[in-house]
């Protein structure tokens, strides 16, 4: 896209080819969930037993869901917000307001998300020595995040504000470079990084004293759990929260992809790469775990600490402390959880700063800057404080399993069934892709997504309801966890009332619906629609 003013009706941005829209859509998947969230889920679902309902639900939801994601944003040519308007139709422009419901839930969880990554980076430059000492919980929660009591505070907090500034500017000239020469470029030099960081921390967690008993706990199938219902729901779960989808990101890659490009076969690349990075990961993790748990003389199953904030930010540097070479292990670690962290951040953000480009035609430097700017003074504030942990917990808990699933099941319902693109979605990924996608496919995102997401939406719903959530005072989980969908459901209402400079509605879907159904690249013919 021009970045000149004018940028809608420009040429549109596009990656430079297959290879980067591949590392630049795995770079957005494998985030700190694949490190921090799959080992302990798998481990407290089934552990080696986990593995078949996570497969089915890879091939069954992950998959499915993003395929229709990839087939919006490259069928109708835009961020969220111009695409769900553009498939509405004349009738249906109110469904931008669906678009505009998943580029809020992205602004929202940048904002926290940049804090994680710049506490990644603060104790990347930690290892090097060994800054936690012998208390790394009360390192982390004292001296570092200074934590106080739920409330709503000002008292910033030095050592977390720098980093967070540092990440927000690095974030903001990413966005600012574009699509090939910043979000592409960045995932072309972090994703071989990481993946290389990862692999050389993995075998050699694989050689310290205790790591096959890591492995045994975390692989040795418990075949009862599968009769479990809940064992289930955590695979579908952990599926559908570690692909980066329903949420506007895939839709907005997808749009940046050329006409005539394959579509399925890179998603299958890209789901793929993501659940290996993620058994990669429960390797490494549990190995390590192994050796905490030798020497502390102890079972791996008696640890605290196996998942999330806790395993990243208080176990791993416990673990490190202990270790022959540690400080190469730490900096490999939180190396790799910030660069991890930070290519899925930029995905996130660019979903904002495209579709804050299309609605006001403006630059991508200054949506980038805009963006940035107002974003990073609400991080500064929210999550730089004595209370950023707590609030960053609870927002974060609100937006992914009500927020983003509750995206998912209004898509999917909307879309096949409201609208009925099923079949014409169908017929463009087969128009442009090589692997082709049966009828089955239309059952999954239309029927089987919607039940399974629907129902995880209300068990969650009635958990918080019911049980509260973490131990927080309820006026507290009012203004963060149920303000926060308040707030993504008015945002997305009154961002679709205002109207647009230059209005996306004269658009022309290609390939032709009834001439490319079900055919080949080489057989569709015709003229492209309009950019």
């Amino acid at each position: 896209m021009s970045d000149t003013g004018a940028a809608v009706h420009t040429r549109r941005e596009e990656w430079t080819g297959q290879v980067g829209f591949i590392l630049a859509a795995v770079g957005s998947a494998v985030g700190l969930g694949n490190i921090w969230r799959f080992p302990g889920v798998a481990y407290e679902n089934g552990g080696g037993a986990f593995l078949v309902p996570y497969l089915i639900a890879l091939v069954t939801a992950g998959i499915p869901i993003l395929f229709l994601d990839y087939a919006i944003g490259h069928r109708f040519r835009g961020a969220a917000p111009t695409a769900f308007r553009r498939l509405g139709g004349r009738g249906g422009r109110w469904l931008e307001s669906l678009g505009w419901f998943q580029v809020t839930i992205a602004f929202v969880i940048g904002l926290y998300y940049t804090a994680v990554v710049a506490w990644a980076l603060s104790f990347f430059v930690f290892s090097f020595d060994l800054r936690w000492g012998d208390d790394p919980a009360g390192f982390f929660f004292g001296d570092y995040l200074r934590v106080g009591d739920p409330g709503i505070s000002f008292d910033f907090v030095p050592s977390v504000l720098i980093p967070l500034a540092i990440v927000w500017l690095a974030a903001i000239v990413v966005l600012a470079l574009g699509v090939a020469r910043g979000l592409q470029r960045v995932n072309v030099v972090f994703l071989p990084l990481l993946v290389v960081a990862f692999l050389i921390l993995v075998v050699r967690a694989l050689f310290l004293d205790g790591a096959a008993d890591g492995l045994n706990a975390l692989f040795t199938p418990n075949w009862a759990a599968l009769a479990d219902p809940n064992v289930w729901i955590a695979a579908y779960s952990q599926i559908f929260f570690s692909l980066s989808i329903a949420f506007g990101i895939m839709v907005t890659y997808a749009s940046y992809r050329r006409r005539r490009s394959n579509l399925t076969g890179p998603g299958l690349v890209v789901a793929f790469a993501n659940s290996s990075f993620e058994i990669l990961a429960g390797i490494g993790v549990f190995a390590t775990l192994g050796f905490l748990a030798f020497q502390q003389g102890v079972l791996v199953g008696e640890l605290e600490g196996i998942a999330g904030v806790g395993l990243s930010f208080v176990t791993f540097p416990a673990i490190v402390a202990q270790m022959p070479g540690g400080p190469v292990f730490g900096v490999l670690f939180f190396g790799s959880l910030t660069m991890a962290g930070f290519t899925s951040l930029i995905s996130v953000l660019q979903v904002v700063s495209a579709a804050i480009q299309e609605k006001f035609s403006i630059s991508r430097r200054a949506a980038a800057t805009g963006l940035g700017v107002i974003s990073a003074v609400l991080s500064i504030l929210l999550f730089s404080t004595t209370t950023g942990i707590l609030a960053l917990d609870v927002t974060d808990n609100w937006a992914n399993n009500i927020g983003i699933v509750l995206s998912a099941v209004l898509m999917t319902v909307l879309v096949i069934w409201v609208f009925g693109k099923g079949r014409e979605l169908r017929s463009h990924l087969n128009a442009v892709s090589t692997f082709q996608v049966g009828r089955i496919w239309v059952v999954l995102v239309g029927i089987l997504a919607p039940i399974v997401l629907g129902y995880m939406l209300v068990l969650r719903v009635a958990t918080l309801l019911t049980e509260g959530y973490g131990g927080m005072p309820p006026w507290y989980l009012l203004v963060f966890g149920w303000g926060t969908i308040a707030f993504l459901i008015v945002a997305a209402i009154a961002m679709s009332l205002i109207a647009w400079r230059r209005p996306p509605d004269d658009f022309t879907a290609w390939p032709d619906f009834t001439a490319g159904a079900g055919r080949r690249p080489d057989a569709v013919s015709g003229k492209e629609g309009s950019p």
